[in-house]
């Protein structure tokens, strides 16, 4: 049989009622509730709540206390905790994001140079110290029922001069550092597939301030809203170095406050 120029034989030897025998196209995406699912697991795991249960629940059956004889905290308690507790989260957020195909350095470190984000740091250490006091002078005047514990549980943990710089090295590696990297970390979960950075420094905060309910629930309240101010540098600069030089700081005041001062 001839074929008259332009024509494809592959459809002439075809008859017109012949079913379709292409293949059907399909995504190789997931779905999306796959990827919202694995976030959630992820925001979940990486919020510090688990990895601090597990670590406890394990010094537990080794039989490490965390309250020393007289009933106060242990600072070697409080230390290897928070130290352990830093390595274990920041090691599954680099595992997760290795999982994903995403570069670390571009989630936590943006495109800013590093020198310039800890320069335009600094103040912001002065920033977050008038919200904690306004916060907190605030709720005094106006909600004094929040200041639910007379003595700051922490207070114990720095009564030597060694004490303090050890507790000085926690709050910057496991305060400064590790806390600003999860928060990075959860708001671009939050970003991508949970409702949007506004409800990712929401929940952060709010997850962030009950983790210090320890305190009295006024720290809470305070510690809350400095984590939404971290989180909003955060997402402004796309870059964990000036919130971690700010938070860093910020703790770093509080060890001198409660050292020198004694409250």
């Amino acid at each position: 049989m001839a074929f008259a120029p332009g024509d494809d034989p592959s459809e002439s030897s075809l008859p017109p009622d012949a079913p379709d025998l292409a293949p059907p196209e399909t995504s190789l995406q997931p779905p999306a509730l796959v990827h919202r699912a694995v976030a959630l697991l992820e925001v979940l795991l990486c919020s510090d709540y688990a990895t601090q249960a597990a670590l406890g629940a394990t010094f537990a059956a080794l039989g490490y206390r965390p309250f020393g004889a007289g009933g106060q905290l242990s600072v070697g308690f409080v230390a290897t905790l928070s130290l352990l507790d830093t390595v274990l989260l920041v090691g599954l957020m680099l595992f997760f994001l290795y999982a994903h195909g995403e570069r670390p350095s571009a989630v936590f470190l943006g495109s800013r140079s590093i020198v310039r984000e800890a320069s335009f740091g600094m103040p912001l250490i002065l920033g977050a110290l008038g919200i904690g006091i306004a916060v907190l002078a605030t709720i005094q005047h106006y909600a004094p029922s929040l200041h639910t514990v007379e003595h700051n549980p922490l207070q114990d943990l720095i009564s030597r001069p060694r004490d303090a710089w050890l507790f000085a090295f926690v709050v910057v590696v496991a305060g400064g550092v590790r806390e600003e990297l999860q928060r990075a970390f959860l708001l671009h979960r939050f970003e991508q597939w949970l409702g949007g950075a506004t409800v990712g420094v929401v929940l952060a905060s709010l997850a962030f301030g009950a983790g210090h309910l320890l305190q009295g629930v006024d720290a809470a309240v305070a510690t809350g809203l400095l984590g939404a101010f971290w989180g909003l540098v955060y997402l402004r600069r796309r870059s964990v170095v000036a919130p971690m030089v700010s938070h860093a700081g910020f703790d770093l005041l509080q060890i001198v406050q409660v050292f020198v001062v004694g409250r």
